[in-house]
């Protein structure tokens, strides 16, 4: 137990981490606690509004845009502020957790971002949350290296003019920080990400000629959204910055918040920098919305949702059109492959795959995309650059050509592919291994040849418990039954003991996560989150 002062309302429930001072200091932690006493009765409201639009969504099993927001979206005279210098050139975004070894390769990629992951990339592990704002302090400063204990090898920061722009993604809305807490009550996650990113780098990032930008993942609804506003207006005045310096790229990753694309915009606009689309977490959301609206809402295998598939094109194109309409930046969705050091056969195939994805991204106007791996840098680049040429994006391309309506972003059975048993046993097997590793605190994990986060584990077992739930016959005959997929899992742990070895086997947490796996895919109460009951079984 520590503490910054006797007299503070602000309480760290954890055990000493080296250097921690220098991230928790007394000002720093003031300054979450006011974020905490302002907004979270908001957020409270925010995430009880949820619970609210989803049973309306069990009722009706529809959506449609907002008949109250209709003056905003018919509004043409409105636009975002204009993207700042260091934001102009989006057409290649790396991702990754905080690490220090991935902090610099991130930042040396040759990407021209970095979102820096809090989120989805990054288990909540004390130790990740604090070292990884020490990371970037120590990369703004310069005072970043690192050495690969198993290998020697040497990392170390390419010139400042070299470095990838970082924009920062914190926690969504609904995890708490259980080791901080403020007049006795656990303080969101979200502003303790963004509370110490911000109060440490807001004046430096602006020394160096950038600014403190954030990706918003999880948004619901153009109200959070104003929350997001909200808060910034706050930072800025209390650290005394002009109004305007933060900007926020929202992730549209949910079902109901690509019905609200243009709201949410409006109400980040002085702050907004463009939006983003991510195919996991939207499938995700799709299934937990709508998961009572029988079998036209019945997605096949998740690797058979391409952003071809017509309700993602939908969604795809009305976030180009929206974007540009308003002078966002349109941000395309992840190429995720990792390249194999011994399947030259391997990579071919996948680089192929990876190329044609954000040549179809550039070609309908997206003004970047993101990568997972530093080997994909190249090929995103040469993608967009084939469409840019000099130019820093195409958000003159306004793709008045794009006419969503509102039953096409929900026509999941546009898609005739079907759910198979080769997909039940791959969620199966990926929902297993990436959550060992989540409860190991590791949330960027290498699977199959591709890097999964969390939104992989989530949109894995949302498959298990839609197939189960809609009791869908796979192309073998079987029904996809609760049996099935303990018989799955069980077959799963010991093909990870033969591969792995008794020995790692042991030290791994891979009972608890198969346990976990299947509580979450098979309870009859959905869980909204995988992440909020394996918070409480995170270590440290």
């Amino acid at each position: 137990m520590s503490a910054p002062a006797p007299s503070s309302p602000v309480v760290v429930d954890a055990e000493p981490l080296p250097r921690q001072e220098e991230v928790l200091t007394d000002e720093a932690l003031a300054f979450v606690a006011e974020l905490h006493r302002r907004f979270t009765p908001r957020r409270a409201g925010l995430l009880a509004r949820r619970a609210e639009r989803r049973a309306e969504i069990a009722r009706t099993s529809t959506l449609d845009f907002l008949p109250e927001t209709a003056a905003i979206r018919a509004d043409d005279s409105w636009k975002v502020a204009p993207s700042p210098a260091a934001l102009n050139d989006r057409r290649v975004e790396i991702t990754g957790p905080t690490d220090r070894k991935m902090t610099i390769n991130a930042l040396n990629s040759g990407a021209k971002i970095w979102l820096a992951d809090f989120e989805d990339a990054s288990a909540p592990t004390w130790e990740n949350v604090v070292t990884g704002q020490l990371n970037l302090i120590d990369a703004y400063t310069r005072a970043i290296d690192f050495t690969d204990p198993g290998s020697g090898k040497s990392y170390a920061l390419k010139a400042d003019d070299e470095l990838a722009t970082v924009v920062m993604r914190p926690r969504g809305w609904h995890l708490n920080e259980r080791h901080l807490l403020v007049d006795g009550e656990q303080v969101p996650g979200a502003f303790v990400d963004f509370g110490l990113y911000f109060f440490h780098n807001a004046q430096r990032l602006l020394d160096l000629g950038k600014g403190p930008y954030f990706y918003l993942p999880k948004t619901e609804s153009h109200l959070e959204a104003r929350l997001w506003n909200d808060v910034f207006v706050f930072a800025q005045d209390y650290v005394g910055i002009p109004q305007g310096t933060i900007r926020a790229t929202v992730l549209i990753e949910t079902i109901t918040a690509a019905y609200e694309m243009e709201e949410i915009l409006y109400e980040l606009r002085d702050h907004a920098s463009g939006l983003n689309a991510g195919r996991w977490d939207y499938l995700f959301s799709i299934v937990k919305n709508f998961r009572d609206g029988g079998p036209k809402f019945v997605l096949p295998d998740r690797n058979a949702v391409t952003m071809t598939a017509p309700f993602m094109r939908a969604y795809t194109e009305l976030l180009v059109r929206t974007c540009h309409k308003r002078g966002a930046h349109a941000i395309g969705g992840m190429a995720a492959f990792i390249p194999s050091r011994r399947d030259e056969a391997v990579n071919k195939v996948a680089f192929e795959k990876v190329k044609a994805d954000k040549d179809r991204e550039a070609g309908d106007g997206f003004d970047g995309s993101w990568v997972a791996h530093p080997d994909l840098v190249p090929i995103a680049l040469a993608s967009f650059d084939a469409v840019l040429g000099e130019k820093p994006n195409q958000k003159d391309r306004l793709r008045e050509d794009v006419d969503v309506k509102a039953a096409d972003l929900i026509a999941v059975d546009s898609l005739h592919a079907k759910p198979t048993y080769p997909g039940l046993v791959n969620a199966v097997q990926v929902g297993i291994r990436y959550i060992e590793a989540w409860l190991r605190g590791l949330g960027a994990v290498a699977i199959f040849n591709l890097m999964e986060d969390a939104a992989t584990a989530e949109i894995s077992r949302s498959q298990i418990w839609q197939w189960i739930n809609a009791d869908v016959e796979f192309e073998n005959g079987e029904r996809a039954t609760p049996e099935l997929a303990r018989k799955i899992a069980a077959e799963e742990l010991e093909n990870i003991r033969a591969e792995i070895g008794a020995d790692a086997f042991a030290a791994g947490h891979w009972q608890q996560a198969h346990d976990l796996l299947l509580e979450v895919a098979l309870d009859a109460d959905y869980a909204d989150f995988l992440t909020l009951p394996a918070y409480e079984q995170l270590k440290g």
